[in-house]
């Protein structure tokens, strides 16, 4: 069996690289997911449509498919365009992730918003507040409140899918426990690994679990 004072470090290096992953999807899928969530609402059919569109495709199809088409549509249309628009593997991987996720939290984001009784627009519309001052003082904060189970979900979700990133030669944490398991011809890198995501996955339940507790200003 592997010595583990040896095998952390080696291990420490993949996590930082899927904790690179998921903070850096989470930075770029959140607002987008909020914007995507505005603009299916919109009341333009030639806006919702794509929108909804975009949305069917990416829950529709494996993020797997969509991390190789990314870094492998890019470089093509690269050379057969001229564009210089190839994703190197990593911001392909951050790319596909952002997207995917965007349309995921999209969807939560809005049954959050057209969870809000309309009184409440009506309201601060009487009140004299815009619409921009009524979406973020009012509407967006009980929003917050509403999202936070389902997008715990998500977050969860997306520590142990941060392993997809191995199909384009990106080094996270279940690619070098992989290949720690061929190299000493054992499965103990694969279970310390597991303990990586578990732990991880630890901690994000607790803090969503105080977070609710923070919310729940109504109990």
């Amino acid at each position: 069996m592997q010595d583990l004072s040896s095998l952390l470090p080696i291990l420490w290096g993949g996590f930082c690289t899927t904790l690179a992953i998921f903070g850096l999807t989470l930075l770029f899928s959140i607002p987008l997911g909020l914007i995507i969530a505005v603009l299916k609402m919109s009341r333009f059919r030639v806006i919702r449509y794509p929108v909804s569109f975009y949305i069917s495709v990416m829950r529709g199809t494996p993020l797997l498919l969509q991390i190789v088409a990314i870094y492998f549509g890019s470089y093509y249309l690269s050379e057969y365009s001229g564009l210089g628009i190839s994703f190197d593997r990593f911001p392909a991987v951050i790319a596909a992730f952002s997207i995917n996720y965007a349309a995921y939290f999209a969807e939560i984001f809005r049954g959050g918003i057209q969870a809000i009784p309309k009184g409440q627009y009506e309201a601060a519309t009487m009140l004299g507040l815009t619409k921009k001052q009524t979406f973020f003082r009012i509407i967006l904060p009980q929003v917050v409140k509403q999202v936070v189970p389902a997008s715990a979900n998500e977050v969860i979700t997306l520590v142990k899918d941060t392993s997809l990133a191995q199909v384009i030669a990106v080094t996270e944490l279940f690619a070098l426990a992989k290949k720690q398991q061929a190299a000493y011809a054992s499965i103990y890198p694969l279970f310390v690994a597991g303990i990586f995501y578990y732990v991880a996955n630890l901690l994000l339940s607790c803090f969503f679990a105080y977070l609710e507790k923070k919310l729940n200003y109504y109990r």
